[in-house]
């Protein structure tokens, strides 16, 4: 017999269950059955019958999969999915649960109460005969412990007394014993118990403990930086970045987990996420240094400085390592090196085409939807898709490109992790929590575990690379010395300073002008940013992590509710004088997953790890289209958009930069005070202070919008500027 079979799916509606509400949906698979012998007898082709001699059959399933519920049923559903077809629901839940619950809390229903067959009310064993039970019951556990061990062994890692993989020894010891679980379980405490507990350091490639003793941390020597080649360069950040990556433990960047960061019982939470965070801003750090950190540097050897950035910056994208990548563009477009613009005047015409091209990957347009498509596109690709508007680079990049195909090693690829930050807390700004009946909102969980996937499949992308680590890069790059933005700004000025009493005659100048401006702009006039004295940034959180915003900069990883990755703006493409949302000499703040710049200001939005602040509703994943998937969900609340009745502001503290925002989701209905308490919230104030603080929409750099005391936010806000807003103490 030969089949073949047409499968179609029915929203079934909802179940509900004590302490759980389940989507349901009907799978219909039509089978087409024939007899082979027959077949060409009666004029088919091959195998294939004409229609009126086949034989059609019908077959329904249902798939269920949880919506919500309790903890225990959350925790029962571990053992049931399989058998509801709901195939990754285990995957979903390990992933995420930390949102919601503690492992010890976990194990225990897990153990306690549905893994001890004289106490457990599984429903799915309960009319089998007390064997058969004890072995379907012994299955399902050691299949959901397995999948535990397996993705997110991390969880066990308690010390000095991790009781909670005591506790496994215990039960796998009594039920099953000299079992390859068990074994594994002792393996894996001892492992644990032989390993130092790693610090927040410990993941840091970029921290000056790891000096030798006796060496001391240096400005950098423009001689010794050009004496490494541009490959070895963007090879040896992309062994650091690709390190740290790898180590990232993907509950880490969940909203509601990194969203808790600067709170100071927190300082150590989220070190993985908190070390590529901080490697970014050594990176940017190090190119603002290595520029600006000679003061006797020529303007044509600045220029060069500058010039080998850029072309360390396309050997990371050949090598597909983004977050290197947008942390050398941050840096070029950060505030103290966008403004020298004489310095950029001496930069070659090839090689700013080139710089545009790749600013043009991080451009926030439609919510940075190029970096986003690009990134998905070359996710599991065996090399970089480079593709060039300029022929001179086209040429170059095909060239290198083709040396790394020679060598037969597939490259892995290293994201930005902001992006993924932003999406996950937007996510958790948007969605609730808990549903009606305090039940927990598994379908946030899902959404999110749409973003955790992707993370997951890039890291297993990158063991892909082969990469030796070089030792002398190494250690000068940690020797690096990084300026503060003071002391880069103040560089700035003299330099620039500098470069204006004795370099191009009036003629050669206004022609540079003219080539520059032509090139970014489209036009022959040539209007530099206006200048603004530089402010000091204030420590939002720890190490100078900001809130909420997921700014980056330049230089420190500031995290607030989204990350702590502050990069300062980058220059827009069509200028590269002119400040971006990219970089800046601020740092990597995830929470925003924008970049800020040095001036606070925040001419683009959501970047890298912007995830309190709004987008575009691209900034979520789409929901993929699954059997189990039941009505399509509503549009979710995003940044600088109303819809539906309801929008994400970024509100920040006045007298705090800009970059330093937390995300608040409100709805047509809210007022001035329910508002402000949530702003107070979100800051770690006091709520019951409302009274006395007043609510402002930043207009522009001199206009705002003052809301009477019971106002309307949604209805008295301008929606035609930026959703910032700024939470002032009353005089």
């Amino acid at each position: 017999f030969s089949f073949s079979w047409q499968t179609t799916f029915q929203d079934g509606g909802e179940e509900v269950e004590d302490g759980a509400v389940y989507n349901v949906t009907l799978k219909k698979v039509q089978i087409q059955q024939a007899a082979n012998k027959g077949a060409r007898w009666l004029g088919g082709e091959g195998d294939q019958l004409p229609p009126e001699h086949t034989v059609r059959q019908y077959e329904t399933s249902k798939i269920r999969a949880i919506k919500a519920g309790t903890l225990e049923k959350l925790v029962e559903n571990l053992l049931t999915a399989f058998g509801d077809a709901d195939f990754s629901y285990i995957s979903i839940f390990l992933a995420t649960y930390r949102a919601f619950a503690s492992p010890r809390a976990v194990l225990e229903l897990l153990l306690d109460r549905f893994g001890n067959l004289e106490t457990s009310s599984h429903g799915e064993v309960a009319n089998l005969n007390s064997l058969e039970s004890e072995m379907v019951l012994r299955a399902e556990i050691a299949s959901v412990l397995r999948a535990w061990l397996d993705q997110c062994s991390e969880d066990f890692r308690e010390p000095p007394d991790y009781m909670c993989l005591l506790k496994l020894l215990d039960y796998l010891k009594n039920n099953m014993p000299n079992s390859d679980m068990e074994s594994r379980v002792q393996n894996l405490l001892k492992q644990f118990q032989n390993q130092e507990v790693e610090a927040v350091d410990g993941f840091c490639s970029t921290s000056s403990s790891d000096l030798v003793d006796g060496e001391e941390l240096e400005i950098s020597n423009p001689e010794e930086f050009s004496s490494f080649q541009d490959h070895v360069v963007a090879e040896q950040l992309t062994y650091m970045d690709v390190m740290l990556f790898r180590r990232v433990v993907p509950y880490h960047c969940l909203g509601s987990i990194w969203s808790q960061r600067d709170k100071k019982e927190n300082k150590n939470l989220a070190p993985t996420v908190r070390a590529t965070i901080t490697q970014f801003n050594a990176v940017t750090k190090c190119v603002i240094s290595t520029i600006l950190g000679t003061r006797d540097l020529k303007i044509q050897q600045r220029a060069k400085i500058i010039e080998k950035w850029i072309h360390i910056a396309h050997e990371c994208r050949i090598l597909k390592n983004f977050s290197s990548l947008r942390a050398i563009i941050s840096a070029l477009q950060s505030n103290s090196i966008y403004r020298l613009k004489t310095t950029w005047m001496c930069v070659s015409k090839d090689i700013l085409l080139m710089y545009e091209e790749l600013s043009e990957i991080f451009s926030d347009h439609d919510n940075y939807l190029t970096s986003r498509e690009l990134l998905m596109k070359e996710a599991t690709s065996k090399f970089a898709n480079l593709d060039s508007s300029e022929k001179e680079n086209q040429k170059k990049s095909q060239k290198r490109l083709q040396l790394q195909k020679n060598k037969g090693v597939m490259q892995g690829t290293v994201p930005y992790l902001g992006t993924f930050l932003t999406d996950l807390i937007m996510l958790d700004t948007a969605l609730q929590d808990y549903v009606e009946g305090g039940l927990i909102n598994f379908e946030k969980r899902r959404r999110e575990f749409e973003v955790i996937a992707q993370i997951k499949l890039l890291q297993s992308s990158c063991n892909s690379y082969c990469l030796i680590p070089d030792q002398k890069f190494i250690q000068w790059f940690r020797r690096q010395r990084h300026l503060t933005e003071e002391e880069s700004y103040k560089l700035s000025r003299e330099a620039e300073a500098a470069a204006d009493t004795n370099i191009l005659s009036p003629k050669s100048q206004k022609s540079m002008v003219k080539r520059i401006s032509t090139l970014f702009l489209g036009t022959d006039v040539f209007t530099p940013p206006k200048e603004q004295p530089l402010k000091s940034s204030p420590v939002g959180g720890s190490s100078g992590e900001s809130t909420d915003s997921a700014s980056v900069s330049s230089c420190e990883f500031n995290h607030s509710e989204t990350e702590d990755v502050c990069v300062t703006p980058v220059s827009s493409p069509e200028d590269p004088l002119k400040k971006s949302s990219v970089g800046s000499d601020k740092g990597y703040d995830s929470d925003k997953g924008s970049v800020s710049s040095d001036k606070g200001s925040s001419s683009s939005k959501g970047s890298v790890c912007e995830a309190g602040s709004g987008s575009d509703s691209s900034s979520i994943p789409p929901r993929e289209p699954g059997p189990a998937a039941g009505s399509a969900p509503r549009a979710l609340p995003v940044y600088n958009r109303q819809s539906e009745g309801s929008c994400i502001i970024r509100v920040s503290m006045d007298g705090l930069q800009a970059s330093v925002y937390k995300s608040i989701l409100i709805t047509n209905q809210d007022r001035i005070p329910d508002v402000t308490q949530r702003a107070l919230l979100k800051h770690n104030l006091e709520p019951d202070a409302v009274e006395d603080y007043e609510l402002v929409q930043v207009i522009s750099e001199d206009k705002e919008l003052v809301f009477p005391r019971d106002a309307n936010v949604f209805y008295g806000m301008n929606s035609h500027v930026n959703f910032d807003f700024i939470l002032r103490k009353k005089a």
